[in-house]
């Protein structure tokens, strides 16, 4: 399978875990306000996408609206027109389709676009959420990117987009953090089975586990490491020691002069 590889651009602009977010100044995480202030400052854009009731990519990172609106239950059981009425707590925004965001980013800065799991268990998926972001991304000019902490969506994405460069997003899968995850579910994931299979280009993996040495390995043999997600300047720049680029949020990553 070909691995398409990840454009430099995603490698040089610090990327803005669910853009750049501040709930103090109204800007919610994933919301259209939160994308232009990335698109702004000239960071790279990291988003999550699940998938509305009627098949639409909605801008969004939990499976319930409880914790980000004030409204309850899962997103999937709402049409994209209702929830697109639905407010984020602290903020004037709602929740946007990934068209929107397209439209708002219109190719200025990268966007790397996570595809949530939508079996939660890592199992094998419908393809509904993945096709209906290869059909969105019908036409976008501008460097986009696609990963899953589920290989099977990113084997999708090969399926719909093999175009596009794909990722998985990897992590230490230590149980008691991904509980109810099953336990063989984690240790199956842990050793990134799937990155050749996949086709995938790079890896976004959890920073405070970069010391893995299957990081190492698939570094050396060619693979782009993204981490998330860094909180500080410190922790940048120890993640720096080993990733090619961050994921950050909560202080202002430096951008390269």
């Amino acid at each position: 399978m070909t691995h398409v590889p990840l454009p430099d651009s995603f490698l040089k602009l610090p990327i803005a875990h669910r853009a750049l977010h501040d709930r103090a100044a109204g800007r919610i995480e994933n919301s259209s306000a939160a994308i232009k202030a990335a698109v702004t400052a000239g960071y790279a854009i990291e988003i999550d996408l699940q998938l509305s009731s009627d098949g639409v990519p909605m801008v969004f990172h939990d499976e319930d609206l409880d914790r980000l609106t004030r409204e309850a239950g899962p997103l999937h059981a709402r049409t994209a027109a209702d929830l697109g009425r639905v407010r984020l707590r602290d903020s004037t925004d709602t929740i946007p389709t990934l068209a929107e965001v397209l439209d708002l980013i219109a190719g200025r800065v990268p966007l790397l676009i996570e595809i949530k799991d939508q079996t939660l268990v890592m199992g094998p998926t419908d393809g509904k959420l993945e096709a209906a972001t290869a059909k969105a991304l019908q036409g976008y000019t501008g460097d986009v990117a696609l990963m899953s902490f589920n290989p099977h969506s990113v084997a999708h994405m090969a399926r719909l987009a093999p175009h596009l460069p794909r990722g998985i997003t990897t992590s230490a899968y230590d149980p008691d953090d991904w509980a109810p995850l099953p336990v063989e579910v984690c240790d199956r994931l842990r050793p990134i089975p799937d990155y050749d299979a996949t086709g995938s280009s790079f890896i976004s993996h959890e920073a405070r586990d970069l010391a893995r040495p299957r990081v190492a390995r698939l570094k050396a043999q060619g693979a782009r490491v993204l981490c998330w997600t860094i909180r500080s300047a410190a922790d940048e720049a120890l993640a720096r020691q080993i990733a090619d680029n961050v994921t950050f949020e909560g202080y202002p990553a430096a951008l390269a002069a």
